[in-house]
């Protein structure tokens, strides 16, 4: 008896799907030894059958019906008894069925006699008993069944054993239809050794492999036997493991980032530990992501700069920005400096000024004039100084800091790197990021820069850093002494008029989906706008004024009666206006808009019968009522005791009232709005200095006369909420307590800044052309400054100097002078 998987297969071919039964066509196409082919039409498809041309006879023993498979198809199962081979002469189609006419390939006794006594036959059955019966011992070793199988080796004729053998393997249907075509029993034979062989061979590697995994296996990694034995697989065919792949990447991508001969060292050295750890081992990831840093570092990758042109540079400056002449000619020299030396060590330029004056966009913009990439690093609330020099990996959750972070992210070694909002760093028990900053603005120190992450050292020497702040006193002074500072005080009315039209409006108009064909906005309206709506140094607030502006012209645009029309494939738009009008059949127009138009042009697509301007009214409604104006000063100096200051903010200068009252007391002195120390004692000076001259002013009629007997001294500033700090009120502290005493007004136009000290001298302060830009915005027409702040003077605009009246004093007698109408009197020759 025959029985096999190939002769199953062979044999089924004459059983045909009509009845019901799977047919194996499909597993006899494509095969070598094609005798015939054959046409079969199915469904009006004609489909190219190849027969073998060799098969085994098999007698039908039992047929059993299968199971029904969800489509509604049902599978028989049929037991079949091989015959013998046969050798196909002639194939013929009968109705639905095939038939052929085939001839016995099987010897006959007296040739298997005879063939049994060739020496070679003896010698292949030999060679076939003995491998067939080691691999039984194996199994049978491994499985713990009995010696049955052996029997079989004893009782079955050794060219049938071949056939039974070869069949209970999982081969190739290709050796299968080889092992058929193998009628010479020695070919059999010997077909059948070097299979059995082979299975032989495959489970004496799967023993070493298991032993091989077993020696290596340790009572505290039992979890770790399936890995292993992966791996010895892989080993034995000769494939490398997923993780061994990235590996070789890493490594490969490591040997091109270009790193310095020490520091491939250090690489090297790290990625031969990685090698012999295990993926689940605590570390390793650490350590692999270690790696991905340092190959993924610029070392060497560079941003190739453009041939510097100084005035294309600075047409785009002046295109980005309006105004800040000194700060646009200070980026020129900068550049120009960089084209005649490119490795020249520039200064850190930090640009200092309220929020809204263009600190970033002017960093941007020299990135852009150089042709190196650009990157922002945000120092705002930073207090650990692990955000600059990075945590040591030995911390759980460890990573660079942000400088490495921002180079690995930007990918080049030269960019501009902008530390922006420098002066907000703070410092607390994990140390101070303004300290570890020292070493990473030093053109000195810099080249050797070293991140506690990757402790390896980084040049920084390339990078050009930029700054920003709102102000420098923050910021420590071996920090500050880095860095050249470049002030931005912000803008005068003119020139933030030149910005909103050249700017802000186009800019908001784009962002809103408009264009000028539905909203203008005059001139004299984005005036109103910044006089009565706006008082800051930059211009972030009277963009966020014209932005409402535009959203009620969008509502307008939005609501009226043109819809968009739809093409075919687009769901139709509904809206109630274009339900009423098709319910009342009246015609409704629609304007063909073409499918290419995006988001942005779509406002194009409506029609309105004439743009909408912006007028009084309209700022009214939509702004709400004016925020300022011109009579604010007025009316706060119309009693006594209040004078106008001037004082500096991190948002710009603003000018600040100082009211004084006196009440019944005990001579006590009151200062209330959230003071600073040396506010309070500027304020202590200012008392201690009126009283010292309170006869000299009048104030009093003899000199042992007291001012503060039987009352209180109260001053206030007002806006208690925002924090004052400074001795710039000096003057004006004065100034309040002369008017209180003497019961005199000052004058509303003029507004004052300056030190006093306790012998009446006018020492300068700073921020001055913040100052007097603060009383230009609030239509101040006279302001009195410190002598010694002459120089001070030539920062300010030609238009704001021309419109305002800048008065000097050198005492405090002069300022007295030019505050009160008509001056103040005093002894002409004071004792002092």
């Amino acid at each position: 008896m025959l029985l096999s998987i190939y002769s199953l297969l062979n044999f089924l071919v004459a059983i045909t799907a009509g009845g019901g039964v799977e047919s194996a066509e499909r597993g006899l196409k494509n095969q070598a030894g094609i005798s015939d082919t054959h046409k079969h039409d199915s469904k009006n498809q004609q489909e190219v059958i190849h027969w073998h041309n060799r098969g085994v006879a098999a007698r039908a023993l039992h047929l059993s019906r299968g199971v029904e498979k969800p489509s509604g198809r049902v599978t028989y199962i049929v037991v079949l008894e091989g015959l013998c081979r046969f050798n196909v002469q002639e194939l013929s189609t009968r109705g639905t069925y095939y038939t052929a006419r085939i001839t016995s390939l099987d010897m006959s006794k007296a040739e298997m006699e005879l063939i049994e006594q060739d020496q070679e036959f003896i010698a292949l059955s030999r060679q076939f008993k003995a491998t067939a019966m080691e691999l039984i011992s194996i199994l049978e070793q491994k499985q713990k069944t009995g010696g049955r199988t052996k029997v079989l080796l004893e009782t079955v004729p050794v060219h049938k054993l071949a056939d039974i053998f070869v069949a209970s393997f999982e081969i190739s249907f290709e050796e299968q239809l080889s092992m058929l075509d193998s009628v010479d029993v020695k070919v059999r034979l010997s077909k059948a050794s070097e299979l059995v062989d082979r299975h032989l061979q495959s489970i004496r590697v799967a023993e070493k492999i298991t032993q091989k995994v077993e020696g290596q296996l340790s009572k505290s990694q039992k979890e770790f036997l399936l890995r292993q034995q992966m791996k010895a697989i892989k080993e034995e065919l000769g494939d490398n493991d997923d993780e061994e792949d990235d590996l070789v990447a890493l490594e490969r991508k490591m040997q091109g980032a270009g790193m310095p001969a020490s520091i491939w060292k250090h690489a090297v050295r790290e990625l031969r530990r990685l090698k012999k750890m295990q993926p689940q081992q605590p570390g390793y990831n650490s350590s692999r992501v270690y790696l991905e840093l340092l190959a993924d570092l610029p070392w060497e990758k560079a941003s190739q700069e453009l041939e510097l042109d100084l005035k294309a540079a600075k047409e785009r400056l002046d295109a980005d920005h309006y105004g800040l002449l000194k700060v646009k000619q200070r980026i020129i020299e900068y550049l120009a400096v960089r084209k005649l030396k490119p490795d020249a060590r520039g200064p850190v330029l930090c640009f200092v000024g309220p929020p809204g004056v263009g600190k970033t966009s002017l960093a941007s913009s020299i990135a852009s004039a150089l042709g190196r990439k650009f990157i922002r690093i945000s120092l705002g609330g930073v207090k650990d100084e692990a955000d600059i020099r990075g945590h040591r990996r030995t911390y759980i959750g460890s990573m660079p800091g942000r400088l490495i972070d921002g180079l690995k992210r930007v990918g080049v070694r030269n960019p501009v790197m902008l530390l922006d909002e420098i002066d907000k760093t703070g410092s607390d028990v994990r140390g101070d990021p303004a300290s570890a900053l020292l070493e990473v603005l030093d053109p000195e120190q810099n080249k050797t820069f070293n991140d506690h992450y990757l402790n390896v050292p980084f040049d920084l020497s390339k990078v050009i850093f930029v700054a920003t702040a709102n102000r420098a006193q923050p910021i420590p002074a071996p920090l500050l002494d880095r860095m050249e500072v470049i002030e931005l005080p912000g803008y005068t009315p003119e020139e933030k008029l030149k910005i909103a039209i050249r700017h802000l409006i186009p800019r908001v108009l784009d962002q809103h989906g408009l264009s000028s064909d539905f909203l203008q906005i005059p001139e004299a309206m984005v005036k109103l706008v910044i006089q009565r709506y706006t008082r800051e140094a930059g211009v972030r607030n009277l963009e966020r004024n014209l932005a409402a502006l535009a959203r009620a012209a969008a509502v307008k645009v939005a609501e009226q009666e043109h819809v968009l029309p739809f093409a075919k494939d687009v769901q139709r738009l509904s809206s109630p206006l274009l339900d009423g009008k098709l319910a009342e059949s009246a015609e409704v127009e629609m304007e063909v808009i073409p499918m290419g138009v995006n988001n942005h042009d779509i406002s194009n697509a409506f029609s309105v019968a004439s743009p909408m301007v912006v007028d009084e009214p309209m700022l009214e409604k939509v702004l709400g009522p004016p925020r300022y104006d011109d009579r604010e000063t007025a009316e706060r100096v119309a009693n006594p005791g209040v004078s106008v200051g001037l004082v500096w903010t991190q948002f710009g200068g603003e000018v600040q009232f100082v009211e004084a009252t006196a009440m019944v007391g005990k001579g006590d002195l009151h200062l209330t709005g959230q003071l600073g120390d040396v506010i309070k004692e500027s304020a202590q000076i200012a008392l201690t200095w009126v009283r010292a001259r309170a006869t000299e002013l009048k104030l009093a009629i003899s000199e042992e006369t007291n001012l503060l007997e039987g009352r209180d001294i109260h001053i206030h500033f007002p806006a208690g909420a925002v924090p004052k700090d400074g001795p710039s009120a000096g003057v004006t502290l004065v100034t309040s307590l002369v008017s209180l005493f003497s019961k005199r007004r000052v004058r509303a136009d003029t507004a004052m800044t300056g030190e006093m000290t306790l012998r009446g001298m006018v020492l300068p302060v700073g921020g001055v052309k913040d100052k007097v830009l603060a009383a230009h915005r609030y239509g101040i027409k006279r302001v009195i400054l410190p002598e010694r702040n002459l120089k001070d003077l030539v920062e300010i605009p030609a238009t704001v100097l021309s419109s305002l009246e800048i008065i000097l004093a050198k005492r405090m007698e002069d300022v007295l002078d030019q505050a009160f109408e008509g001056g103040c009197p005093w002894r002409q020759h004071s004792k002092l």
